[in-house]
């Protein structure tokens, strides 16, 4: 019986995604250059809300001086901008906070990709857009293609500019909706030369360099794209979402099955020249059963040479574990929406299909709506790319022995001949062929099974010492005997497979796990990598090193065996290469195959951030597939690691900035003297100022003043402490600032100089960093009238 129920995992993300009404909607209106018409359209819909009776705000609109732009602006409040002052010069900024006062339901925010002036809450305009929504304001925006993080290198190879403003790829992902914006490329060109994108020299300009016909033909084809598979992602939710198993052939997604065979190579050239032709998504993919575990090892080389060689042709290739072949690949393809499956003829014997089946029968049987193609092809020996490093193993010796056990149930059950029935001898057959098929698997059990019919025969069944048979009823015995014993064979050896399966799985997931959640517990980059460098290593049995590049650009190791990776090798070479080109590379692949190593890049959201190798004691712990899949995860798992660090890092720095910049404001106005000054400590005065540059980087580090031994005395008055900074000298001696809080006299002393007047030893540890906020408030109270 079908079952038509919903997927769980999709029922949860509609509770979520319920739970989540209170969070804004994000419109994103989405073209593939300026001028297409994304702002004057977005004042378009936003005029349709306002007369539908929404409240609708402009945050933030950039009208570049189209009269047909600002007429649409008419009629609709607006967000004062604020002004900031910057390197002497005052620039004015989307407000923020006035914005989240107001509180409208829609607003209009112009320029998602936006940098912001320094000193502003976030550093990008989509940052604003977040805290927006998470206010539960609907917000409009805009944005072009160029400024798609995942696109920055191709448009930068495509036009020869490099965009610096960029947009993470799921914000337009995670957009409750997204308009395309589109214009022929001849009519944005007329545009410009109209003078209604930019004003005429900048127009000149542009249509020289970024705003060339052919530059804006790709960028179109890039935009078209984009929006095409974001709404195929729709679909495809809502498909999962409704239960709905039948395929939409919307648009062509061809799958193609491999397996060992060494057609296979052959089968995937074939699927990449169809994709070509029909221009559709193709995937291929492997089905790990049961059975793989029993493979020969030149068969597992030939699994991991055609999925090598269908990376290389720019398929998608994907594992699949499952008991059936058949089920696996249909469900699979079910789920993303396949409209073709392609598989290779078969070339087993008939008599095989009718007795063990046959996959390909069972697709096109239970394929349904889907069309299956079967491509034939001549025999090939040497399909798909080579895999170094894997020496073949014989199976012979399990049929020695197999061998070996049928002579010692036929020792003992003769010692047992002379007291018992031969069906209890027939007992101790079945054992050996349990105890052969637990062992060795399928073919040395079936072989046993065969021997001990015929050691049976020969032994215990009179006329004795020969094959002949009296009574003819023990044929019958045989041939139960035998059945018998070939399926207690097969139902072993498959429980022996799944078995093994499990506990592949169960390894990989443990190790998954356990990397995850020492990951999550840690913080710190260099702890970070020493715990991915372990984990991989223990878990390949493996030397690791972890590179990340340095301030200069150039990989270094920061973890594992350094020793790994040297120059005189060329190893250092290869992970270089690794780094640029994002694909793996040395020991097993196709790429750079004498390296002494594995080396893979350390791909997160925006970039590569680093490479890892990997020299496997035993090549095939690594090069298997499903080996192979694991070191990639925990390689994922590594890069997210490092980006959440580092992201983390730079958000600390963007805090104390903003911290420092308010304040540095805060200080910035005199204060007066107080009404009523504390009262002086009973301490000698001692001043010593230090001469010399002001002093640079400030932080946000306030003294704590309880203990009033620290604190320095001028005239009778104990300072207040106001900041620590780095000095601009050579040496970089920390310079700690005070005021006089009746005069407001600024005094900044060295820590040494500090630490003498005190009378001991002066650190930055005698400091806490509480909220500068305290501080402001603290002296706001001082002054007269607060």
């Amino acid at each position: 019986m079908s079952d038509n129920r919903p997927n769980p995992d999709a029922l949860l993300a509609r509770v979520q995604a319920a739970e989540q009404q209170a969070r804004g909607r994000l419109k994103i209106f989405f073209g593939m250059a300026a001028g297409v018409g994304k702002t004057y359209a977005m004042l378009e819909a936003a005029q349709g809300q306002r007369t539908g009776g929404v409240d609708v705000v402009i945050g933030w609109i950039e009208t570049h001086g189209r009269a047909e732009t600002e007429a649409l602006v008419g009629g609709l409040e607006c967000v004062p901008p604020r002004s900031t002052n910057y390197r002497g010069a005052a620039l004015r900024e989307f407000d923020l906070d006035a914005a989240l006062a107001r509180r409208p339901a829609l607003l209009l925010l112009d320029e998602l990709a936006h940098t912001n002036a320094p000193g502003s809450r976030h550093a990008k305009r989509w940052q604003d857009v977040e805290e927006l929504l998470q206010a539960g304001i609907d917000v409009y925006s805009t944005v072009n293609v160029q400024h798609l993080e995942s696109l920055n290198d191709v448009v930068a190879q495509i036009t020869g500019v490099i965009v610096r403003e960029t947009v993470p790829d799921q914000i337009l992902e995670r957009a409750d909706e997204v308009e395309l914006i589109d214009l022929p490329p001849d009519d944005l060109l007329q545009r410009l030369k109209q003078g209604k994108v930019y004003v005429p020299q900048q127009a000149a300009t542009a249509a020289r360099n970024f705003f060339r016909k052919g530059n804006l033909i790709a960028l179109r084809e890039l935009a078209l794209r984009r929006t095409a598979d974001r709404v195929d992602a729709q679909m495809q939710h809502y498909r999962r979402d409704h239960a709905i198993a039948t395929t939409w052939p919307a648009a062509e997604r061809i799958l193609v099955c491999v397996s060992p065979h060494p057609l296979a190579a052959q089968l995937v050239r074939a699927t990449r020249r169809m994709a070509t032709a029909l221009r559709a998504q193709w995937l291929v993919v492997y089905v790990e059963t049961p059975a793989y575990l029993r493979r020969s090892a030149t068969e597992r080389d030939r699994v991991i040479g055609t999925l090598r060689l269908a990376e290389q042709l720019g398929a998608e290739v994907v594992t699949l574990s499952g008991q059936s072949v058949s089920a696996a690949v249909l469900a699979y393809a079910r789920e993303r929406n396949v409209s073709k499956i392609v598989v290779g003829k078969p070339l087993k014997p008939r008599w095989q299909e009718i007795l063990f089946g046959s996959v390909v029968d069972a697709l096109v049987r239970q394929s349904g709506e889907i069309d299956v193609y079967v491509i034939s092809g001549q025999h090939d020996d040497t399909p798909g790319l080579p895999v170094h490093g894997l020496q073949p193993t014989s199976p012979r010796a399990a049929y020695v022995c197999a061998l070996l056990a049928v002579a010692l149930c036929t020792l003992v059950a003769w010692l047992m001949f002379p007291a018992f029935d031969q069906s209890n001898l027939i007992m101790v057959y079945l054992l050996g062929v349990i105890l052969v098929a637990t062992r060795y698997g399928r073919g040395p059990s079936m072989l046993a099974s065969a021997l001990s019919v015929a050691a049976f025969d020969f032994c215990f069944v009179p006329p004795y010492l020969t094959f002949a048979v009296s009574d003819s009823e023990y044929l019958v015995t045989f041939g139960v005997m035998l059945l018998v014993a070939l399926v207690i064979s097969s139902l072993t050896v498959q429980l022996r497979q799944q078995a093994d399966a499990a506990r592949q799985r169960e390894r990989r997931t443990a190790v998954l796990y356990g990397m995850s959640r020492e990951l999550a517990r840690t913080r710190g980059l260099e702890s970070l990598l020493t715990i991915a460098a372990r984990h991989i290593g223990e878990t390949f049995d493996s030397r690791v090193a972890l590179l990340i590049p340095d301030a200069a650009g150039q990989l270094a190791v920061r973890a594992g065996d350094p020793a790994l990776v040297t120059v005189e090798g060329h190893e250092l070479d290869v992970a270089e290469w690794v780094y640029r080109h994002k694909e793996p590379a040395g020991l097993g692949t196709n790429t750079l195959a004498g390296a002494a190593a594995l080396y893979l890049p350390l791909l997160a959201s925006n970039a590569v951030l680093g490479v890892v190798a990997v020299q496997p004691t035993d090549a095939r712990r690594v090069l298997e597939p499903q080996q192979f899949h694991l070191l990639e995860t925990l390689a994922d798992q590594t890069a997210l690691a490092i980006e959440r660090a580092q992201l983390a890092e730079r958000a600390e720095q963007s805090r104390v900035r903003a911290e420092t910049e308010r304040l540095r404001a805060a200080l910035s106005d005199p204060v007066p003297p107080s009404a009523d000054p504390p009262r002086p400590v009973e301490r000698p005065p001692v001043v010593s100022p230090v001469a010399g540059d002001m002093p640079r980087l400030p932080t946000y580090l306030e003294l704590l003043i309880d203990d009033p031994t620290l604190v320095p005395i001028v005239e009778g008055y104990a300072l207040r402490f106001v900041t620590m900074m780095n000095s601009s000298f050579v040496d970089a001696q920390q310079i700690y600032m005070f005021q006089h809080p009746g005069t407001g006299a600024m005094y900044t002393y060295r820590a040494a100089e500090l630490g003498a007047a005190i009378g001991r030893a002066f650190a930055p540890t005698d400091f806490i960093p509480p909220h500068p906020a305290h501080y402001v408030q603290e002296r706001r109270r001082s002054q007269p009238g607060a």
